[in-house]
């Protein structure tokens, strides 16, 4: 409804009529403090006269919304916020700046200023002041500030705040938001039923089917209009479409009185709880860990469960059913790194998800789980929104593109900040599990002390913390150079570790590849490649073994080449690196890898952190007699 059909005798007739008071009033009329009709709302409206007479003083001719309004009633009583009481027309002026707002603003403007600050800044001067009662604040309709339909900007300022003024694009955009409030303050009171609420409540059971059948944007909107009214269950169920809009990333700090429900612990108090690990520092103070609504003491107690399991990275989101399953065959895909085909799983599970409680929207407990949470990325999370699901029926979406491009030349293509570094080193081993590689490969040649796989978990780290380590073990000797490494599984078949930290800067005299030892069954294959820095070279080893004997291997600086074996032509740099230019050289190389053994290495998984670890034997051997080995560091320090 636009201004021009706006009825204000209906909007503050039905606001009058359900005006109820608040906590506050209500012991003040209790105790006789106040009367009914000290706080009636409306006043009689204004003849066309007396609003004419208002404008004839001013100079001005008032803008259409708030021109209407005295007409039909002039002046208000507002009981929210800090403005309470809006004047008749002969009680309006100009407010002329009486404290010297204009050079303070003015003085904050640059050649940078955006067109509102100017206008604001100019403002205080030319407003025109509405309020005749408040707790030092001010409601000021401004004249240079117009739309298209003549109306002016009014601005609510709190002279206590030290905040910046309110806007509100016209009076009639005020009034309606300080209506909203007037709902939003009552919304808790059990006798407060009218219109309104209810047709508010049934925007909320709309937008519940409509986010459940994947029309998530129209659920949105609906449930924000409810919000502002206070509608129970709209701010836990819009909080879930940000959330999930936001993906893996998302900060979520509350989902209202949702959170109390026992039923949604297990998909919403992980997330929160992920949050609350996230905004922490490594090491630091433990913080309570506040839900955002009262619980009892079950629903607190299996919070601080969760929260222990999310910070030690233990927590699985299991839910029930067919999407249960899937869930289950998805993280195992994305355990180990295939995380395009653990979504593929997921998406097709979606219209399987039950929801645990009449007012979950979506199967957010997905976010938290630290395996399968990095999978859903900010994409993924609106392609789950538009998803129907629940039993529901609706369009659905085209899906997302996947996010690991195929075999290995990603790898020399620019960095994100949180992918692996500019050296890296890998080995992959065919025709055996990632579990299998501690016993080939791992720092004590077994399974593990406790006859375990001997990977383990990776770190729990907060938002914005690289997921990968640098730096020397304290029990290692200075010679060794001991991987830690992510683990996976290609999509071939090959189970492959991945350190995109190498302590070592290259491999040089003590350098023996891992190749040989992890071969004992098939092939094995080690690269290793330093990225060059201002006139240094880049070096690039390849090392391939079978059946526990190096085959072959090279290491190439340069121009230069360091063989051994015999390289097969299609990996042999010369033949390989014929007419490239150097920006493509390292591409080539691996291009070649990938061809020749059907290599591959998942970026995502990767990228985030979420693979299994590894510590290998050390990739340098031991100091011969007559020989040594040590490393010179130098520290620049301002003087």
């Amino acid at each position: 409804m636009d201004d021009n059909e706006f009825d204000w005798r209906t909007f503050l007739r039905r606001w009058q009529d359900e005006w109820v008071p608040s906590e506050d009033e209500a012991m003040e009329l209790a105790e006789g403090d106040v009367t009914l009709a000290e706080l009636t709302l409306e006043s009689p409206p204004a003849s066309e006269a007396e609003v004419a007479d208002a404008e004839r003083r001013l100079g001005s001719r008032l803008p259409p919304s708030y021109r209407e309004f005295l007409l039909a009633s002039n002046g208000w009583r507002l009981h929210e916020e800090s403005i309470y009481q809006l004047g008749a027309a002969h009680e309006i002026g100009w407010f002329g700046d009486p404290f010297g707002m204009t050079p303070l603003y003015r003085g904050n403007l640059d050649e940078r200023s955006a067109e509102q600050e100017v206008l604001l800044a100019g403002m205080w001067e030319r407003a025109l002041q509405l309020e005749t009662d408040s707790d030092m604040s001010y409601a000021l309709l401004d004249p240079g500030d117009t739309d298209e339909d003549g109306e002016w900007a009014l601005y609510v300022y709190k002279g206590w705040s030290g905040e910046y003024p309110t806007r509100y694009p016209s009076f009639r955009a005020f009034m309606q938001r300080a209506y909203e409030s007037f709902h939003a303050e009552r919304a808790r009171l059990p006798d407060f039923v009218n219109d309104t609420t209810r047709a508010r409540d049934a925007d909320v059971d709309r937008a519940r089917e409509d986010a459940l059948s994947g029309r998530w944007e129209a659920a949105r909107d609906r449930l924000a209009d409810a919000q502002r009214y206070g509608r129970p269950g709209a701010w836990g169920m819009l909080q879930q479409l940000g959330t999930l809009a936001q993906g893996y990333g998302a900060m979520t700090a509350s989902f209202g009185g949702l959170v109390a429900d026992p039923r949604c612990t297990h998909d919403l108090v992980p997330v929160l709880a992920l949050a609350h690990v996230r905004d922490g520092r490594p090491g630091g103070p433990a913080r309570h860990f506040a839900l955002g609504a009262g619980t009892d003491d079950g629903v607190q107690a299996a919070a601080e469960e969760i929260l222990a399991r999310v910070r030690d990275g233990s927590h699985r989101y299991a839910p029930d059913g067919a999407f249960g399953q899937a869930v289950a065959e998805a993280r195992e895909a994305a355990r180990w790194g295939d995380t395009d085909t653990a979504w593929r799983v997921i998406r097709a599970g979606l219209p399987s998800w039950q929801p645990p409680a009449p007012d979950l929207l979506a199967p957010l407990g997905l976010l938290a789980d630290p395996v399968l949470g990095p999978v859903v990325t900010r994409e993924r999370g609106l392609e789950l929104l538009a998803t129907p699901r629940a039993g529901r029926t609706g369009a659905i979406p085209e899906p997302v593109p996947d996010l690991d491009p195929p075999g290995l030349c990603w790898l020399a293509e620019p960095q994100r900040w949180n992918a692996p570094h500019r050296s890296y080193r890998c080995l992959w081993v065919e025709g055996v599990e990632p579990e299998a590689l501690p016993g080939l490969v791992g720092e004590d040649g077994s399974t593990g002390e406790d006859g375990g796989t001997g990977l383990t978990a990776p770190p729990v780290r907060p938002a914005g913390w690289f997921p990968y380590d640098v730096g020397q073990r304290d029990d290692s000797a200075p010679w060794e150079d001991r991987a830690v490494m992510a683990v996976g599984r290609t999509g071939s078949g090959w189970a492959f570790g991945f350190d995109s930290a190498p302590r070592a800067s290259e491999p040089r005299r003590f350098f023996v590849s891992p190749a040989a030892g992890a071969s004992r069954g098939g092939r094995a294959v080690v690269l290793w490649v330093r990225r060059g820095r201002d006139d240094t070279s880049t070096v690039f080893h390849l090392s391939v073994a079978e059946r526990g004997e190096e085959r072959y291997a090279y290491t190439l600086r340069g121009t230069d080449v360091e063989r051994s074996g015999q390289v097969p032509a299609a990996l042999d740099p010369d033949h390989v690196l014929r007419g490239v230019d150097d920006a493509d050289r390292e591409r080539r190389l691996l291009a070649a890898v990938q061809d020749e053994f059907g290599l591959s290495l998942p970026r995502h998984a990767l990228a985030e952190g979420i693979l299994p670890q590894l510590t290998t034997r050390s990739w340098n051997r031991a100091p011969r007699e007559g020989e040594a080995f040590a490393y010179a560091t130098v520290t620049f320090s301002p003087r």
